[in-house]
């Protein structure tokens, strides 16, 4: 008897313990499939559009063609044509790797039901994780609401042993289509994507820059880091071939604990799933947030990177160009949005799901909610960066704002962080300062006073 195996995000064959099982256990083949949810894709912007394509095109060649593609309006729908597909080929159960987050455990609630009210057992096998969400926990049998003591859980847990396709691997042809659906919008940039180029993007930041990995990361002017948000946001690459090959040096260790922070987010949106989009510590809800005329200037001005503050504006320029950010960078245009403009940060993280390449709901909502200061942070709201000395430190020589900023190319080294300094800064045609970073930082702090003394 054969088996479906439901591709999810885990594009990928190698290192798939969900395929892995199910080919051990049905070796005499298996039929890929992938749902396509056509109301989610067309709400997409062109880049994840097209980031999407690419990594099932890839993943569909990989297995000579045999990807079979569902274009469906539900998941509902998607579990008819399964249940329709099985009692044709006799088929009695459906493989896929288990989803924690929110969308993705409704997804599985509805397809176990309506496939089991067919005889079809659904086996939900591993993760997208080193450690499933949920597995780490206190010695209370609690949940980790700090980083550093679920780190120290978690490293003793993590699965770093790869799991391999089983060479004799037989893929079915069914009778579904093998259509890709094609990009409606336009992408700004010409995607590459795929499990053999997650592999060797690896194999070169392992060659380029690993080793100097704790220097060098925050560095917005470097290539110091791995680039592989992407792939893992899709499955092209899975964290335990990443951990395979780490060792215990300072700048291995950094990394490893760059892993553990994405999957730190991930249980405790599986802990905490309201806060996909709502806040993780609830008395923020009352924060004084501005609204309006003036704040839907200021927040179409941070979108479009013209703020008059070079760092803030050349990142989200790169977001708009290449579908990514470098990690530094998006807590530095973060802070300015909510703690700057004093715009609500749930806006900032639908403006990043609209335009990253590599959205991931747990590192999208927490990362802004520790940077907005109501999330997972020992100290959350007094951290308040300073746009500009951010990026005289991270981008010392002012090559990353030349890079994404046109108007200030004339200008050499770190003058590019202070036109306002120069004599002809603003030749170029850069905008000015929308707001005073000083006097916002302490507007800020005056409103974290007032949200005091509302709970006290």
């Amino acid at each position: 008897m054969s088996a479906i195996f439901w591709f999810r995000r885990d594009l990928r064959l190698q290192d798939n313990q969900a395929l892995t099982a199910c080919f051990e256990a049905h070796p005499d083949g298996v039929a890929a499939v992938y749902m396509f949810i056509e109301p989610d894709y067309l709400t997409l912007e062109g880049i994840r559009q097209h980031s999407l394509t690419e990594s099932i095109r890839s993943l569909s060649k990989d297995i000579d063609g045999q990807l079979h593609v569902m274009s469906v309006q539900s998941v509902s729908e998607f579990s008819q044509r399964l249940v329709k597909i099985s009692t044709q080929d006799q088929i009695t159960s459906v493989y896929a790797m288990e989803a924690f987050d929110p969308k993705g455990i409704q997804e599985q609630i509805i397809l176990a039901k309506e496939l089991s009210s067919a005889g079809i057992e659904l086996h939900l096998v591993g993760s997208a994780y080193a450690v499933i969400p949920g597995k780490v926990s206190k010695p209370d049998g609690g949940n980790y609401r700090v980083y550093t003591p679920f780190y120290k859980a978690w490293v003793n847990l993590a699965d770093v042993l790869p799991k391999k396709l089983p060479d004799t691997a037989k893929w079915l042809t069914i009778n579904e289509s093998k259509a890709i659906p094609k990009p409606t919008k336009s992408s700004p940039i010409k995607v590459i994507a795929g499990e053999d180029f997650a592999l060797r993007t690896f194999e070169r930041f392992t060659e380029r820059a690993l080793d100097q990995y704790n220097d060098q990361r925050n560095r917005a002017d470097l290539s110091g880091t791995s680039h592989l948000s992407h792939a893992l946001a899709h499955g092209e690459i899975h964290p335990r071939t990443l951990l395979a090959t780490l060792n215990d040096s300072p700048a291995h260790e950094v990394f490893r604990k760059e892993i553990a922070w994405r999957e730190f987010y991930a249980d405790v949106l599986f802990n905490y799933p309201h806060t996909v989009d709502d806040y993780y510590e609830p008395r923020f809800k009352k924060f004084r947030y501005d609204t309006g005329k003036l704040a839907d200037e200021r927040f179409a001005a941070w979108c479009k990177g013209e703020t008059g503050y070079p760092m803030v504006d050349a990142g989200m320029r790169q977001l708009l160009a290449e579908g990514w950010m470098h990690n530094r960078v998006r807590m530095i245009v973060a802070s300015f949005l909510v703690k700057d403009l004093h715009i609500e940060w749930t806006k900032g993280a639908a403006h990043f799901e609209n335009h990253l390449s590599d959205f991931d709901p747990a590192s999208n909502s927490h990362g802004w909610q520790w940077t907005a200061g109501c999330g997972t942070d020992a100290s959350p709201y007094y951290r308040i960066f300073n746009p500009i000395l951010q990026g005289l430190k991270f981008d010392p020589d002012g090559n990353y704002v030349r890079k994404y900023i046109p108007e200030l190319r004339h200008l050499e080294g770190s003058a590019a962080h202070e036109p306002w300094e120069v004599f002809d800064g603003y030749s170029g045609g850069y905008p000015e300062q929308i707001v005073d970073h000083s006097e916002e930082r302490n507007e800020s702090l005056a409103r974290l006073e007032e949200l005091k003394n509302l709970n006290s």
